[in-house]
């Protein structure tokens, strides 16, 4: 098995960021990355795929927003060379978009009918082969310098030869906010688990009957990281949801075709060794930039102005 492709979701129109995602599309928003240079969030996405050893990635979109990517990443592309022309840090930037430029094809979401029908919008994209699902809304930190929370996720899917799911053990009372999985942890590999259940969004009260996992500390949950790699199965099984929503008028979710892998052939979770961070929610942008700023190169800088900022607050406040 070899995961040579990855699909980037990101067709929504990012209702939770609004008004700014209603002019700016919310993966072109800026942060400032681990290496101190200032990407859109959709770079460092991509990024994390190719540096996993991804060769060609997929970007769902919505209708007409394919020439908007290729635009604003060429337009940075020559402001970075017109306007930084020989500093080597500018050089180095448009490279790495140069190189995501020579990798990257869009699949256009006709509707926005649900992130299982973004993800069935790049089926001619992936063809016969696995590949790796990303979100155009979250960014992955790795615990492990060496080694990406997306290389991590690759590396158990081709050992097992199978679809693998990132997930996280995650405090009791956010669960609500996630897909929610339980298993048999496999003896022979640390953090790998069968799955057997599969709830989006669960109660406590559902999760406590329902989604207890052995050896995970108390109040803990087995949750989606944000991050898949998936077998062509999954877009057969999306074919039938689809089919079954098309009578009923509702969305195609990805979790009831997962749990229907689950079922039918086999899913594995891996307990990534890293932290996912929502850009989407409420101060999820700010969250992601710190976290994205303590585990750069600036460490020390960001720390000491978070340091003079708490000051300036208690000053303020006493």
């Amino acid at each position: 098995m070899k995961v040579r492709k990855a699909v980037i979701t990101a067709a929504g129109r990012g209702t939770r960021l609004y008004p700014v995602a209603d002019t700016v599309q919310k993966a072109m928003l800026p942060l400032v990355d681990r290496d101190g240079l200032v990407k859109p969030v959709i770079q460092i996405i991509a990024e994390e795929a190719l540096a996993s050893g991804i060769e060609e990635l997929c970007v769902v979109c919505a209708p007409g927003d394919e020439a908007h990517y290729l635009r604003q990443f060429s337009a940075l592309r020559e402001n970075l060379l017109s306007a930084y022309n020989g500093i080597d840090w500018a050089v180095e930037q448009a490279h790495r978009i140069d190189h995501i430029l020579e990798s990257i094809h869009f699949a256009a979401q006709s509707e926005p009918l649900g992130y299982g029908h973004a993800v069935y919008s790049a089926k001619a994209f992936c063809g016969d082969e696995p590949f790796l699902l990303l979100l155009g809304d979250h960014l992955y930190l790795s615990h492990e310098a060496e080694k990406r929370c997306a290389q991590q996720l690759i590396e158990c899917a081709v050992q097992n030869n199978s679809a693998v799911a990132a997930v996280q053990a995650t405090r009791e009372h956010v669960i609500g906010n996630y897909g929610t999985v339980t298993g048999k942890h496999l003896p022979n590999q640390r953090g790998v688990y069968r799955v057997e259940r599969i709830i989006e969004k669960p109660s406590l009260c559902i999760a406590e009957i329902e989604l207890l996992t052995p050896g995970l500390r108390a109040g803990h949950y087995l949750c989606f990281f944000g991050m898949h790699v998936l077998t062509p199965v999954i877009f057969d099984l999306l074919s039938e949801q689809i089919a079954l929503t098309d009578v009923a008028h509702t969305e195609v979710q990805l979790t009831p075709a997962m749990q229907e892998l689950a079922r039918r052939d086999t899913l594995y979770a891996l307990d990534v060794h890293g932290i996912r961070y929502d850009i989407g929610q409420q101060y999820g942008l700010l969250r992601a930039q710190l976290a994205l700023g303590i585990a750069g190169g600036q460490r020390d800088l960001v720390l000491t102005l978070l340091n003079e900022q708490m000051l300036e607050l208690h000053q303020t406040l006493h």
